[in-house]
């Protein structure tokens, strides 16, 4: 699930032994498979573990082997049995979780993570590990729920589509995804409704009635088609799908992720500075919101 010219490299996915880490491990299997790609199982040990464990040592000297972590064990047996497995590898690490976690992802091609571990409040879609390692991460990082049902098999892929503000890393990646999965891939660009001011194409316009908007949506088509036209052509299998929306821009994918299988959008938006540790609004809205697992994917322009 890595776009064409990016680095190669394994996929890391994070397990903590809660449902919503096994579903995102079985994500991350199917997107191994699919890819030909390593796959590597990280737990990092909890710091009432990482505690007990530095205290035993300090007694008793470390033991010549460290006992089995119930953890991997766990995700061994949740993958036991399946067919066509890729390679994996399990890990237990040590550490404060968020940095481990972004240090071994940026070791590999993407990370994939839960949407809330073990220690998350029930109330919240999102946990605070999720979302502090969605906003720093050095490499695309996929955000899965714990949802009942799997994608459909003729599922699209989901891109949120700003023509002037998308970074070429997003676009690329969401056009791999669409490639490696064998998916088509929906395009979905938004503007104000009614049409009102409109930063991503410079100069803010007065308010527009609906009935006048027929021209400005004829210019983000055009916008739109110019930003793809490099990948389509790279990337001619995938079927590619343009849609143009009036309203909310996060309120319209969070809808259309109900029938997607991934949603891929930027980190930031080209007015943050590439380091900044904000995430635009749409993309925060997304992940709290979304249907479909999320894949947040940084840019460098």
């Amino acid at each position: 699930m890595i776009a064409k010219g990016m680095s190669g490299g394994e996929i890391v996915v994070a397990v903590d032994g809660s449902q919503h880490s096994l579903k995102a491990l079985d994500w991350a299997v199917d997107a191994a498979r699919a890819g030909g790609r390593q796959l590597v199982v990280v737990h990092v040990l909890s710091d009432e573990t990482q505690l007990w464990r530095s205290r035993r040592d300090a007694v008793l000297g470390a033991p010549e082997q460290e006992p089995p972590d119930p953890v991997t064990d766990n995700a061994r047996s949740h993958l036991f049995g399946r067919e066509d497995l890729p390679e994996i590898r399990y890990e237990t690490k040590w550490g404060e979780l968020e940095s481990v976690l972004q240090e071994r992802g940026a070791r590999g091609a993407l990370l994939v993570l839960g949407s809330r571990g073990r220690g998350g409040f029930t109330s919240l879609l999102l946990g605070s590990t999720s979302r502090v390692v969605a906003t720093k991460a050095a490499v695309p990082v996929v955000v899965v729920r714990d949802t009942p049902e799997d994608a459909a098999p003729d599922a699209p892929v989901l891109l949120g589509l700003n023509p002037t503000e998308t970074a070429d890393e997003v676009v690329a990646f969401a056009f791999g995804c669409a490639e490696e999965q064998g998916r088509p891939l929906v395009v979905l660009t938004a503007f104000p409704s009614p049409a009102a001011p409109l930063p991503m194409f410079g100069t803010p316009m007065a308010g527009l009635p609906e009935d006048d908007a027929a021209p400005l949506t004829r210019e983000i088509e055009r916008a739109q088609q110019e930003r793809l036209a490099p990948y389509t052509g790279s990337f001619s299998s995938v079927r590619v799908t343009s849609e143009i929306g009036a309203g909310d821009a996060a309120g319209q994918l969070v809808s259309r992720s109900e029938t997607a299988a991934l949603l891929v959008v930027g980190r930031h938006r080209r007015r943050l500075q590439a380091d900044s540790l904000m995430m635009g609004s749409v993309t925060n809205a997304v992940l709290h919101h979304a249907h479909c697992p999320v894949a947040v994917v940084p840019g460098t322009d």
